[in-house]
């Protein structure tokens, strides 16, 4: 499964399903929900305490990958605020401020490399990124494939145009046209667990499974110009969305299934503890938070680096 975020669960009472209605369970609406609540209206021209390389850390770095003083990241540039580019066409985001100060820990230099969501964890069996950074959700199945060391949480949101003009609520999605980005488990749930209900509420499916995008910036187009009814992305990705169609867009419901993002790692690689041990570092004297401030998503932070602390 390649997937952004969790699956939202989905609550089918046996009554609200003979009275055919679908519900979609909110997670907690604290400030570690990702829902944007509590976060900051983020700043992206703000400056970042500098970095400087960690000697016990930067010992830690594998010797080869040492000598070469890079590390290669993939991301799909198109999530913003997490990673995307800018009207220069530089990746930028708060997972590209994060992964140059990891490197920067280790005395190293990163190189992110724009690269197709599905293709980057591929791209490190293939040893061609050394590090995943991309809004990936640790899931024990994705642990099965990669080591992930968390650093975020995030939630599922969904946007509609701006008033709702077509009164959606959002326990009840069936029949909507919605837009997702390919290859995310805001697309799986559509197939996997909306239709399959809306079916047996004898409901409308949602068309087509919804309409799939690769970008994200495609999803959001898609709602604002009026081909799609509403989107559904990650938490964070929302909220920005909403900032940055200036009041085109408004958030429908409450965000669901927080769920930590991981960075994926080579399964047992010599680089993991490293990473990991940068992260907490970065967590404990005060530049992450920077960083998530910068972008205004400090609603996800939290204060613990796990190495592979999937919940499901």
């Amino acid at each position: 499964m390649s997937a952004r975020t969790p699956r939202p669960r989905l609550v089918v009472a046996g009554a609200a399903l003979a009275a055919g209605t679908l519900l979609l369970t909110a997670c907690s609406s604290s400030s570690s929900s990702g829902s944007g609540s509590g976060s900051s209206a983020g700043n992206p021209s703000a400056s970042v305490s500098a970095v400087t390389a960690d000697p016990a850390l930067a010992a830690l770095v594998p010797a080869d990958l040492k000598s070469s003083g890079k590390l290669v990241v993939g991301s799909d540039a198109s999530y913003a605020p997490n990673e995307f580019q800018d009207d220069k066409g530089t990746i930028v985001g708060m997972d590209v401020d994060l992964a140059n100060a990891i490197a920067a820990k280790l005395g190293l230099k990163a190189d992110v490399q724009n690269a197709g969501f599905t293709a980057i964890i591929p791209g490190i069996g293939a040893n061609k990124y050394q590090l995943g950074m991309s809004s990936f959700t640790d899931t024990k199945e994705r642990e099965q494939t990669v080591d992930m060391v968390t650093y975020f949480t995030a939630g599922t949101g969904i946007a509609v145009k701006k008033g709702n003009p077509d009164k959606i609520s959002a326990d009840d999605l069936c029949g909507k046209k919605i837009a997702v980005q390919t290859g995310t488990t805001q697309a799986d749930q559509i197939t996997d667990v909306i239709n399959p209900a809306c079916v047996a509420a004898g409901k409308p499916p949602v068309p087509n499974d919804g309409d799939k995008f690769d970008l994200q910036t495609d999803v959001t187009n898609a709602v604002v110009s009026g081909r799609d009814q509403l989107m559904m992305a990650d938490s964070p990705v929302i909220d920005y969305a909403i900032k940055q169609t200036e009041g085109q867009l408004e958030k429908l419901g409450p965000t669901t299934d927080s769920a930590p993002y991981g960075i994926a790692l080579a399964k047992g690689s010599a680089l993991t503890p490293a990473v990991q041990k940068a992260v907490q570092s970065l967590m404990d004297d005060g530049t992450y938070k920077q960083i998530l401030q910068k972008w205004g998503v400090d609603a996800g932070a939290i204060d613990k680096a796990q190495l592979n602390g999937a919940t499901s």
